[in-house]
């Protein structure tokens, strides 16, 4: 518990706060509904509005035989919620002892150390032990503590809910305009241009091997229209995930082909957005079939570019 305190004391700024509690994986559409609600009834109480997020995620400490793979990294995480507009995200870390602690005890924590005189949460919010602390109940146990608690229904896509987990299960199918949709932008992989092998140049397409965390959660293996950002400009650009079968290759990988670009971006920082999959990664006889395909590839990648309105 003296964790939890001095990780809220620190996040949390003076004064009385408006908060929503979370995971917030991927910050996507639904998320930005309960932010937008958090912050109008913040301004009309005169609350600092705020987001309490939890690092690592539950699951990984309840269930620690599930792998889970983030739709976003904790830092992108943080700033997307602070482009929401939070005065503040306080991260607290999410451990086998907090997991213990019920729901009051955690309505208590939150009023006595961020102060906090509202929680807004969505209609299937849970938190504390066993997941007692649901909506109706933490309105409960918040009262006698002069806190507030108010519902936000939730975000509809399709003709079902907008949630983290099925962001995912339209990432593992590789329907990347669905992830787009839910997220309300398109789905970013971020991170350092390392040095590769340099296969792609030697065979007229050189890549930028993109460094992204192994806790990033990635669609299937294959070839992706995207955009890019990396070098201060924004680029067309085609990247292949998975790991080079034509070339025997183990490791997985995410490389990038510029379109219309040459230089040298070592140690530059690189953002790519996945718009459409163009299709699955595949084993060639040799470099001439795959150098073919890959011209097919860019080619069907400007076509697609020039159908779509310019980011």
């Amino acid at each position: 518990m003296l964790l939890v305190r001095e990780e809220l004391r620190r996040g949390v700024p003076p004064g009385e706060s408006a908060l929503t509690v979370g995971v917030f994986d991927g910050v996507h559409r639904g998320h930005g509904a309960l932010v937008g609600r958090l912050l109008s009834e913040a301004g009309a109480r005169r609350l600092t509005p705020g987001v309490v997020t939890f690092h690592p995620s539950p699951i990984s400490v309840l269930r620690p035989d599930i792998s889970l793979a983030y739709l976003e990294s904790l830092e992108r995480r943080v700033e997307l919620l602070g482009d929401l507009g939070a005065a503040f995200v306080a991260v607290v870390s999410f451990t086998s002892e907090l997991a213990q602690v019920s729901a009051g005890e955690f309505v208590r924590l939150l009023a006595e150390e961020a102060r906090a005189r509202l929680l807004v949460v969505g209609g299937d919010f849970a938190l504390g032990r066993g997941r007692e602390g649901t909506a109706e109940r933490l309105a409960e146990l918040a009262e006698p503590r002069g806190v507030e608690v108010i519902t936000v229904g939730l975000v509809d896509e399709d003709g079902g809910k907008v949630s983290s987990t099925r962001i995912r299960q339209a990432l593992a199918a590789g329907e990347m305009e669905a992830v787009h949709r839910l997220l309300g932008r398109p789905y970013s992989l971020r991170g350092p241009v390392l040095r590769g092998d340099e296969r792609g140049r030697s065979i007229g397409f050189p890549t930028l091997n993109i460094g992204v965390s192994p806790d990033r959660a990635l669609p299937p293996n294959g070839v992706y229209v995207c955009r890019a950002w990396v070098g201060g400009q924004h680029h067309n650009a085609v990247t292949n995930i998975g790991v080079r079968p034509t070339f025997d290759g183990s490791s997985r990988q995410v490389e990038t082909h510029l379109l219309d670009f040459s230089g040298d971006l070592y140690g530059e920082h690189a953002s790519v957005d996945l718009l459409h999959r163009l299709r699955e990664e595949r084993r060639f006889p040799g470099p001439d079939g795959l150098i073919a395909q890959i011209r097919r590839d860019v080619a069907e990648s400007r076509r697609y570019l020039a159908s779509r309105v310019p980011a």
